[in-house]
């Protein structure tokens, strides 16, 4: 049976941009709806605490609202947000970062710092397509995935990705269906460079000699004077991936041009994809971390070298760590590339499992540069003590609720003040969000003991707690009880009374 709409006004918007709604005191998350909105909706997902919902109108409309661009908006997931104008975009994602640090992490910064923005549209130079053959369709679609579903969106163009590639979307669907493979190649990985586009295709069997004719003919007729479509092939892992034609095209690369930087780089290793919002940001944090000649600086999770080598132009000693091998070695390389392996060091490390012990064999930092993935940096900072602490640190996250457990960490245990932070939007008309961070050693560091003592005083709240709230349920449960056993002696005095009227009736004495 199909649920009868419901009425919700919404108040806010959470990370991935749906409207938030409180019906009868549960959160109700509404894809499509928008703060200030009266609508009616359909819930798809009903727990005991909240409903995920479908809007099913708008009866009072947003001064946010706007009409998407994109005539896949309403099936793609690719996009969350564009309904929503694009300044407010930048706005919401600024709140959520505020909120975020004042929430979870308990802390606020001394200056919020204007968001870091760009174009609206064509900046994902990086992205990974999905192609897939449908029989009843006798074709292949490209494309992202639909919300929610492991359906691909039957799409003809993208307005996040540059035009030129945008533009590849339905002739490269014609030109997988040709492939004695076309059931067995999921993926297209793009990646667009300074000089060179490369498409990836994953390969999950071999191709044969007409497939390579028709890959290499793609590439002929879509490559643009001076920046060839390089084809490559992923056979298995993204180790596996190797370059098919043309052979003589330009290295993929792209550059940091405030710092005369060009970064090489493989097409399946992750570098970011908006490349103008990755030269603003490396400036901005550059300019936090003021790096000065002859200081030692540490730069975590240092991936290729985006932040390293900046930071070594600067006259710096630039010690990287990166966990993955392979980035480690890409690292190495773009140092001497650029003529920076003088003022580099890097080491392959897990960041997750550092210890007080490991960060204080490192060496004193002067400063450090923290730029982790969505699961942020929680083990590498509490590794700090009053000896190894740096005196500043830039820290650069993907993921504000990571990001402000950090800073709580920080802030209330390791000595250090929130100087400032701030948005970069990265990724407009999603809702994910990457921040900037500035902090400054500003006191001692909690001692052991101190932290023993926070850490009891936290559990006994949370045993507190779960008490207070094992003790509203037992009540809850029983003045439930006590309320079915008294409807149930009232419908049993009702029934004996009924009985006993009966009996009267016919003569008969009900106590006999």
């Amino acid at each position: 049976m199909t649920q009868a709409p419901a009425i919700a006004h919404i108040e806010s918007l959470d990370h991935e941009g749906r409207g938030i709604a409180h019906v009868d005191g549960k959160a109700i998350f509404v894809d499509g709806a928008l703060p200030y909105e009266t609508v009616t909706y359909r819930s798809y997902r009903v727990k005991k605490s909240y409903e995920n919902a479908n809007i099913v109108s708008v009866l009072k409309e947003s001064f946010l609202r706007t009409t998407p661009a994109c005539p896949h908006f309403a099936v793609c997931g690719g996009c969350s947000m564009q309904h929503v104008e694009f300044t407010a975009q930048v706005a919401v994602k600024q709140r959520l970062l505020e909120d975020n640090l004042a929430h979870i992490g308990k802390v606020q910064p001394q200056v919020v710092m204007p968001p870091i923005s760009g174009p609206a549209w064509g900046y994902r130079h990086r992205a990974r397509l999905s192609a897939r053959y449908v029989a009843k369709k006798d074709g292949v679609l490209v494309g992202f995935h639909e919300k929610r579903t492991n359906f691909l969106v039957d799409m003809a163009e993208c307005h996040i990705l540059p035009r030129h590639i945008s533009a590849l979307i339905v002739p490269l669907r014609e030109m997988v269906n040709q492939l004695s493979i076309r059931e067995r190649m999921p993926q297209i990985e793009v990646a667009v460079g300074e000089g060179v586009d490369v498409l990836v295709f994953r390969n999950m069997d071999a191709i044969s000699d007409g497939d390579s004719a028709i890959l290499q003919a793609f590439s002929d007729r879509h490559s643009q004077p001076g920046r060839p479509l390089q084809i490559w092939l992923q056979p298995k892992g993204p180790d596996t991936c190797y370059p098919l034609y043309p052979l003589d095209a330009p290295r993929l690369s792209y550059r940091i041009a405030d710092f005369d930087i060009e970064m090489p780089y493989y097409p399946t290793e992750f570098t970011q994809v908006n490349p103008q919002i990755n030269n603003v940001m490396v400036s901005r944090a550059l300019r936090l971390l003021q790096p000065q000649a002859g200081e030692r600086i540490a730069d975590m999770f240092c991936g290729i070298g985006n932040f390293t080598l900046p930071i070594a132009r600067s006259g710096a000693v630039v010690h990287g760590m990166e966990g993955s091998e392979a980035l480690v070695k890409r690292a190495v390389e773009n140092a001497t590339h650029n003529g920076l392996q003088q003022q580099v060091s890097y080491e392959m490390a897990n960041l997750f499992e550092v210890t007080e012990a490991s960060f204080a064999a490192l060496g004193k930092f002067d400063k450090m540069l923290v730029d982790p993935p969505r699961d942020g940096a929680q083990q590498l900072l509490m590794a700090i003590n009053e000896d190894s602490a740096p005196q500043r640190i830039v820290y650069v996250s993907c993921n504000p609720a990571t990001l402000a457990r950090d800073a709580g960490i920080l802030v209330n245990t390791k000595g250090y003040t929130l100087k400032s932070a701030g948005i970069i939007n990265m990724f407009p008309h999603t809702g994910h969000v990457e921040s900037i961070a500035w902090f400054e050693k500003t006191g001692p560091c909690k001692t052991h003991a101190e932290l023993a003592q926070i850490a009891a005083a936290e559990q006994a709240q949370r045993d507190a707690a779960r008490a207070a709230s094992l003790a509203a349920r037992q009540q809850r449960e029983a003045v439930t009880m006590a309320e079915k056993s008294a409807e149930q002696a009232e419908k049993l005095a009702a029934k004996e009374a009924r009985r006993a009227a009966y009996l009267a009736s016919i003569g008969v004495d009900g106590k006999s």
